[in-house]
């Protein structure tokens, strides 16, 4: 065949005769101007030798040579040089080069390379060839002889098979043997539909049949042309399986399950035929037994007070209680994270994932939102499943709701730590404090009256801070009623609004506030409720200040009346929350503002508007906004 030749050469004349040349010698000729060019030709040209020279701009001829052997060690590599050095030549040898030419290339040296190539390209194929045709017989002989061995083995088992059933059967008079102990009625028959053996537990249920026909064992079989199932076997040389009626000792009808297999002699005829018979009713009882179980079990584990779930390997849910149900719906298959957790993506820290790696019981608490939007404080803890050989198969999850627990916690422990971490804001607030009182002192002093309007202006800010720092911890930490009184909602809407408005224009943020029919009273204790409404408010002006993504930044406040209910809207076009932010924002220290929160402010405002009796309702999303509904009886019940 024509060998396929590359020709590699950065000068394009030298490229144009020497392929003129190699293709006058009968070859199928591709040229190429650079090395890179020549990677790609050598793929989809796919030559089996390749001309190369070695000093070219870029990747050089040495470097194509390694890479060509790299990408197919078969191919012939031929390299040429314009300047006949030693050193270039050994080192080409080095890296497997078939030959070296020097320029000019004279036509004889040209041929005899590529003949040389072109034959020992020639030799390695036919020695390829040769070696596939003795492969492919010794795959055929061994085939061959394993068959043969496969059919020696075959007649050997079926010898031996024989032999030990001939054996079985002589140790029946002597005494008792394993065939007895068989939890089934095992019974072997011969070719002439004689019952020859019967085990322990057969003769103890159908008397000693030995000796008797095959058919005499079945309550409907009268002959060997009813269709016995061991006349069957014996005609058609096939097992038999069914349901069938055995007739026991006493003339009682027993329903059994029946499966028979040949044995064959030398002959290739039918000698014995082995007939296993379960009781169907025994079979029966230990089902009934095993529903009896799984019920059992399943209403235990339907009635832990505990959310439970086995999860597999890929996090999702196989299994789940009543109770994980009734918090977080059907598992149907679902991914934990996205039931438990409401996120696309597995939680952080997952102690089911952690239990799947090391095979260790893991624990952890989360605060989880049912799908009722009830937030619940869980105490979690994971054990592995193991298969029967000792692999981690699935996680058991239990989830116990402590949520009670953490709320009396919280009570009694977080006034000291509430003290404790605020205690730095304090002192900075004071020294603040401290500041804006010495302006005003010196302003006094030098009858400096725009000193004094700056210092006074710190004063009163500070003032107003430490106020709101000290009211909120003054609403957590002394429990106590409302004190409920008719307020008309315009006023209480005005005054909120003067309150804020100012704040929010001092901070670049458009306040805007819609009355609507803002008619009649609702019974509230106005300044804790004030206090609830501005920290709303405070933290929508906050969320608009904030968001740097955009411009022309609003706080809409508005107010709908019905005849039973009044709702405050808030609405902003600030940073938005994501579902894990909304899940957590009114509990107890969260805070999405760093150093500057308290994470006070929303949580007694959550409380404050619970013991009103009314609900907040949040929707919010990332980068376009939020909006708060907190929407209030009017004629407010006080709730604990």
């Amino acid at each position: 065949m024509n060998e396929k030749v590359l020709l590699v050469d950065d000068d394009e004349a030298i490229r144009e005769v020497l392929s003129l040349s190699i293709a006058d010698l009968g070859y199928e000729v591709a040229s190429a101007g650079s090395g890179r060019e020549a990677l790609e030709l050598c793929r989809s040209f796919a030559p089996s030798i390749v001309l190369t020279d070695i000093k070219m701009p870029g990747m050089d001829g040495i470097e194509l040579l390694s890479r060509i052997k790299a990408l197919d060690p078969e191919i012939e590599v031929i390299m040429i040089s314009g300047h006949g050095d030693m050193e270039l030549a050994i080192e080409s040898l080095k890296r497997q080069a078939l030959d070296f030419l020097t320029k000019p290339v004279r036509d004889e040296l040209l041929t005899a390379a590529l003949f040389r190539a072109a034959d020992r390209v020639a030799m390695r194929r036919q020695i390829g060839e040769h070696t596939r045709n003795l492969e492919r017989l010794v795959r055929e002989k061994s085939a061959r002889l394993v068959e043969l061995e496969r059919r020696l083995a075959v007649g050997q088992v079926v010898e031996g098979v024989s032999s030990a059933i001939e054996g079985l059967i002589a140790s029946f008079e002597q005494g008792p043997s394993y065939f007895n102990q068989m939890p089934c009625c095992i019974i072997i028959h011969n070719r002439y539909l004689e019952i020859v053996a019967i085990n322990a537990l057969g003769r103890e249920r159908l008397g000693d049949v030995v000796g008797q026909m095959s058919w005499e064992l079945y309550a409907d079989r009268q002959g060997s042309g009813n269709a016995c199932p061991v006349w069957m076997t014996v005609e058609h040389g096939q097992g038999q399986r069914g349901r069938e009626t055995f007739i026991d000792k006493d003339g009682r009808e027993i329903s059994v399950l029946v499966h028979t297999a040949p044995v064959f002699g030398a002959d290739g005829q039918v000698e014995l035929v082995i007939e296993i018979a379960a009781d169907v009713s025994e079979v029966g009882r230990l089902q009934e037994e095993l529903r009896a179980v799984r019920e059992k079990f399943q209403r235990l584990f339907d009635a832990v007070p505990c959310a439970i779930a086995v999860i597999d390997q890929d996090n999702t849910v196989t299994e789940a209680n009543r109770q994980w149900r009734s918090d977080f719906g059907e598992a149907e298959s679902e991914p934990c994270h996205r039931l438990f957790a409401h996120r696309d993506d597995p939680c952080d820290h997952c102690p089911v994932f952690d239990t799947l790696h090391d095979g260790v019981s893991h624990e952890g608490e989360t605060v989880v939102t049912t799908r009722c939007g009830l937030q619940k404080n869980m105490l979690l803890r994971t054990a592995p499943i193991l298969n029967a050989s000792g692999e981690i198969e699935q996680v058991i999850e239990i989830a116990a709701d402590i949520t009670p627990i953490r709320a009396l916690q919280d009570h009694l422990s977080s006034l000291g730590l509430m003290l404790g971490s605020m205690s730095h804001g304090v002192k900075g607030l004071l020294t603040s404090l401290d500041g804006g009182m010495f302006k005003v002192d010196t302003g006094l002093a030098r009858d400096d009256w725009p000193r004094v309007r700056d210092g006074w202006g710190v004063v009163s800010d500070k003032i107003g801070r430490i106020r709101n720092m000290v009211l909120d911890i003054l609403y957590y930490a002394k429990s106590r009623e409302p004190e409920l009184a008719p307020v008309a909602v315009e006023t209480f809407v005005r005054d909120l609004a003067g309150i804020i408005e100012p704040k929010a224009r001092g901070r670049g943020v458009e306040f805007v506030l819609r009355l609507g029919e803002a008619e009649g009273t609702l019974a509230m204790d106005e300044t804790a409720l004030t206090s609830a409404m501005v920290n709303l408010l405070e933290n929508a002006v906050d969320a608009c200040a904030e968001d740097k993504g955009k411009t022309g930044h609003e706080v809409v406040f508005s107010v709908e009346a019905m005849p039973e209910t009044v709702t405050f809207v808030v609405t902003d076009n600030g940073t938005g929350m994501d579902q894990s932010t909304r899940e957590r924002m009114f509990t107890l220290f969260f805070s999405s503002k760093g150093s500057r929160g308290t994470g006070l402010g929303l949580f007694i405002a959550n409380q404050i508007v619970a013991q009103h009796g009314g609900t907040i309702a949040v929707t919010s999303e990332p980068g376009v906004g939020t909006a708060i509904a907190v929407r209030l009886p009017r004629g407010a019940a006080v709730c604990a």
